[in-house]
């Protein structure tokens, strides 16, 4: 019975799909007059054709699991039976077609085949690769071989199920090659529910673009037409769908980037779909349309969402249109523009002194075999004063230094090295004695020092023991040892140096005080006060003569909203700011507090029992200290981020922002998946000039990281459109940018690589590419507004000058003391000649 069901079902449908492609027919047509049931309608109109939405899930769903329509649950063999039959009456049709109506209708006709995507568990197994193949011909290969292949069915398929249907020859011959292209369909219902597909136990992905690579292997490169594509937002989900629109970028890059890199033949893309509807199995627990539809309401309103608003774009851009915020621009920084490059902390403890100039000492080396040193009694040798050159390490630096041809170098001392008891009862003299030397032999270099005081990350502290041991930034007592630290190098070091960093990004350091909201609040707000009080220590006791500048540089990411469409999302973006920047930035630059965004928004969501966070007061004395304690904004700026808004419980820092980070496909990202958003460097500088005002700027650090050893292209790619959106920010938008430092001299192992050098100091191309920039300094036209030479020249001599003041004073005395003995040796000589000419003429008069 259930035989018989099955072919009167084939047979009906198999005649519907004539009908229907006969009803297709352009009017007038005499083939089509003997039968009067028929009225042409649509087939000079339409060049595309589908025969079959599917036919996997109408197999498989409709006649196995039961659902999709008609709703059978019947055994395996019945389902093959189905998609036997549907394979036949796509055949039928298309010859119909081909033999009726393409003549003179020059339409085209194909079935829709849906597939998934799936991957090995491990790439180089050969095994999982054959297990990812079978998984692929069971459910896509099924329709795809039959037809766009050889006429049959895979052999996989084959060897697997001895009931499968058999077609004859001249079936085969029949069915083969009975579609004008290959279209394809990829979203949710070829994944949904996973467990119904046969995963072999791989992989699913959504990487659209493996697939088309796939289908274009498989069966000789197609035209392919993306005829489904699309995702799906819960049903509570209204207009807001960023979700569909982030899977929309996704899927459409991969199309894009197949068609450009792998050159397969991609002619159309079809979204899926344009309104809400009935979504079989789900019902209306999903929706899957660009429009909203009310279901509830009387009229069924329509209302666009945000992902078709951007569709359209897409459509009208024709892809991804690159977002520059103006054309390249030719121009130069100003001629004291600072180009440096940026180090993180410069271990002093693994760069010794050398022992043979200042221990007296002789040795013998290795005379038991025990591997050791042992000293001769009772023999001394000369030693002579320690000099910078004792640290062998120096060299190194200067050597890289000198490759990178910049002009400043940014680099971070070690706090606990330099006061290893947290206060000023032991100051370690051979520390702070390398980091001078680091510092002056630099200088010879022609290349400036910015040096940061304290550079913590979230792997390492850099706090001395005794302060960590005590609470460290959560201890204000940790302010005052840093303001006894700083005043330390500046007296020490500060004749040297003239610009400083007290703390790089201490409004990341929420990623270290992150047990409560509190904690994490309490330590920046100690860390803003151990900041100002080491601004204020020098700007009292050592500006007036050592003529510097100090800052805090904070790490400084634009932010985007995700769904430009709804101002959530742009609120949650000025939000991420405030809460990111503003918050260390208004009280040293603005206000002498936080930013009242801040406080109001944890205000707002406290009066909601959604968090018991509370930023601390500053008294009025603190205020003063804090506002205006900066001379410069110092800013790291990696990436833009993408937010959204998105309301949290809990009091901690995260949540107290009501924010989520989206990561946008079509964006270039390195591999640790930072985005590379050019436009995002000119968007924060312009915030900062329009929030803090017309204040000097420099840019700290900014760079990638690139896995290339011997080609990094990206980095290239990144300085140079990064630096251009700087130079449109200082040329076009007035921004006092006094320097640019790329980020960083040096990589560490197991570590993303943002080097310029490797761990074992080897060079990158991209040196060149950044001296290139340094040397023209920024992007000139014909000519240079600067002349390099001369002012190398000018700089070199007046460094020279400044730097050799007591030789050069020795030598002026020790010329005019030659000068000296040499006119009274002159004027003796001079006395005595005339004297010997006396005598001479004496002598004379005497004789005669």
């Amino acid at each position: 019975m259930c035989g018989q069901r099955l072919e009167r079902f084939v047979a009906f449908w198999t005649l519907v799909f004539i009908r229907i492609v006969t009803g297709f027919a352009g009017e007038g047509r005499s083939v089509w007059k003997k039968d009067p049931h028929f009225s042409p309608t649509f087939g000079d109109r339409v060049k595309y054709w589908i025969t079959i939405h599917n036919p996997y899930l109408v197999a498989w769903h409709g006649y196995g699991t039961g659902i999709h329509a008609p709703g059978e649950r019947g055994k395996i063999t019945t389902v093959y039976s189905v998609g036997h039959n549907l394979i036949k009456a796509h055949a039928k049709v298309w010859h119909n077609y081909k033999k009726q109506f393409k003549p003179y209708q020059k339409g085209m006709m194909s079935i829709v085949l849906g597939s998934h995507w799936i991957e090995p568990n491990k790439s180089e197994d050969a095994l999982d690769i054959s297990k990812c193949q079978q998984s692929m011909d069971r459910v896509l290969g099924w329709f795809a071989k039959p037809i766009h292949g050889d006429g049959d069915y895979p052999e996989e398929l084959k060897n697997e199920f001895s009931f499968l249907p058999r077609f004859t020859e001249d079936e085969k011959n029949y069915i083969k090659g009975t579609a004008d292209f290959f279209a394809f369909s990829f979203g949710p219902n070829n994944f949904k529910p996973p467990n119904t597909l046969p995963k072999m136990g791989q992989n699913l992905s959504l990487n659209l673009r493996e697939v088309l690579n796939w289908i274009k292997l498989e069966y000789n490169s197609p035209r392919i037409l993306i005829a489904e594509n699309g995702w799906f937002t819960d049903s509570h989900v209204k207009t807001d769908d960023t979700t569909a629109i982030y899977m929309m970028k996704n899927f459409i890059n991969k199309v894009l980037q197949a068609i450009k890199y792998d050159n397969i033949d991609v002619f159309g893309y079809t979204a899926w779909s344009l309104l809400d509807g009935f979504e079989w199995q789900h019902a209306y627990n999903i929706r899957r349309g660009l429009f909203y539809v009310d279901f509830k309401s009387e009229k069924k309103e329509r209302i666009p969402k945000s992902s078709a608003l951007y569709y359209k774009q897409i459509i009208q851009e024709n892809g991804f249109f690159p977002r520059e915020s103006t054309p390249s621009l030719q121009a130069q920084f100003s001629c004291d523009f600072s180009w440096g490059i940026t180090e993180s902390v410069l271990k002093a403890e693994s760069m010794a002194s050398s022992p043979q100039f200042c221990d007296s000492s002789l040795y013998l080396w290795n005379i038991t075999g025990d591997g050791l040193l042992h000293k001769v009694k009772g023999v001394k040798l000369k030693t002579r004063p320690a000099q910078c050159t004792d640290f062998v390490s120096i060299k190194k630096q200067l050597d890289l230094l000198e490759k990178m041809k910049v002009t400043h170098y940014r680099f971070a001392l070690d706090w606990s090295l330099i006061l290893p008891k947290g206060d000023l009862s032991v100051v370690n003299r051979q520390v702070l004695r390398y980091y001078r030397c680091v510092i002056s032999e630099v200088l010879k270099l022609n290349v400036q020092s910015m040096v940061t005081l304290y550079y913590p990350t979230h792997a390492y502290l850099g706090l001395p023991g005794p302060l960590l041991q005590t609470g460290g930034w959560l201890n204000q007592s940790t302010a005052y040892a840093f303001q006894d630290y700083a005043a330390l190098c500046f007296r020490e070091l500060g004749d040297l140096v003239k610009l400083w960093i007290t703390i790089n990004e201490p409004n990341r350091l929420s990623d270290v005080y992150n047990r409560s909201s509190n904690d994490t609040y309490q330590a920046a707000h100690n860390l803003l006060i151990a900041h100002a009080m080491a601004w204020r220590i020098y700007d009292e006791q050592y500006r007036s003569f050592q003529y510097g500048k100090v800052s805090l540089s904070l790490h400084s990411d634009w932010a985007e909203p995700a769904n430009p469409y709804f101002e959530s999302h742009s609120k949650a973006a000025n939000r991420f700011l405030q809460f990111e920047i503003g918050w260390f930035a208004d009280p040293i630059f603005k206000t002498g507090d936080y930013p009242a965004t801040m406080r109001e928004y944890i205000g707002f969501k406290n009066r909601k029992g959604l968090s018991y966070s509370s930023l601390p007061s500053f008294t009025s004395e603190e205020k003063q200290l804090l506002k205006g304690a900066a001379d410069f904004y110092a800013l790291n700026h990696f990436t833009t981020r993408f937010v959204i808004h998105e309301p949290q419980n809990g009091s901690q820092y995260e949540f107290d922002r009501d924010i989520q980070f989206l990561q946008d496909i079509t964006c270039l990202s390195s591999p640790s998946r930072l985005a590379v958003v050019p436009w995002g460097m000119r968007k924060v500088l312009g915030w900062i000039k329009k929030t803090y005002g017309d204040i000097d700027i420099y840019i700290t650090a900014n760079g990638i990281d690139d896995q290339s050893l011997d080609n990094d292209e990206l980095r290239n790619y990144y300085l140079g459109k990064y630096v251009q959106e700087v130079l449109k920010a200082y040329y076009i938008d007035k921004v006092k940018i006094k320097g640019y430092y790329a980020f960083k001299l040096t990589e560490e192992k197991s570590k993303p690589r943002f080097g310029f050098f490797t761990s074992d100091s080897k060079g990158k191309p991209s040196i060149k590419f950044y001296n290139n920039l340094i040397s023209n300094n920024g992007f000139p036209a014909d000519y240079s507004a600067c002349d390099p030479s001369n002012q190398e020249k000018q700089c070199s001599f007046c460094l020279f000058v400044s730097q050799k003041k007591p030789l050069i004073f020795f030598a002026c005395c020790l010329f005019s003391t030659l000068i000296l003995l040499l006119t009274i040796i002159v004027f003796h000589k001079r006395k005595r000649r005339k004297r010997f000419k006396a005598k001479s003429s004496q002598c004379i008069c005497v004789s005669f």
